[in-house]
């Protein structure tokens, strides 16, 4: 995959700022911030990341330019609102132009949130077989890769699902259902 120097500060930015909202907003799962900082950091942080790179991978695939810009504003919305209880996170997006069809910009789309199921299904023996940190990466980190793919499915504006749900019905609804499981393990 290719990245510009600007792509690379933005995904950076991204990342940390999802992290910190979600740290603040987590602070008393863990006895200090660092650790729900940290906490944050592989399981909202690594499900964001890798959600957005496949995004960017499968389209650079199709031989499509793709690159993930943030929303500064949002980064800021998202700590500020964090502080009050509650988050609506919007990092940013992969910006993708080419010659691309219905059917490829519904694999393109539907890839984060399959990439965030996977996840959660990495996470889910850490909930149930460790103790501790771990277990407590394992449940979080099921619980919100489910939540990121099941949100990401929602068929509106342009989040995912819109442009999984025009391509296929069948695949939107074949994602759908796995992520619905996850987030009532």
């Amino acid at each position: 995959m290719k990245y510009s120097r600007e792509e690379v500060i933005d995904i950076i930015k991204a990342w940390l700022a999802i992290s910190i909202a979600f740290a603040i907003l987590l602070r008393g799962l863990t006895d200090s911030i660092f650790t729900t900082f940290i906490l944050s950091i592989f399981t909202v942080g690594i499900g964001f990341l890798l959600h957005e790179l496949g995004h960017k991978y499968l389209a650079q695939k199709y031989g499509c330019f793709a690159e993930f810009r943030s929303f500064d504003f949002m980064l800021v919305l998202a700590i500020a609102l964090s502080f009050l209880g509650f988050i609506f996170a919007a990092p940013g997006a992969v910006f993708i132009h080419g010659n691309i069809n219905k059917e490829k910009n519904g694999k393109i789309s539907a890839i984060g949130p399959l990439i965030n199921i996977i996840l959660a299904l990495l996470f889910l023996p850490l909930k149930f077989y460790s103790s501790g940190f771990l277990a407590l990466i394992g449940s979080y980190g099921l619980q919100i890769n489910a939540w990121l793919a099941v949100f990401n499915l929602i068929p509106i504006l342009n989040l995912d699902g819109s442009k999984v749900f025009a391509w296929s019905k069948l695949a939107w609804i074949l994602i759908l259902i796995p992520a619905i499981v996850l987030l009532f393990v």
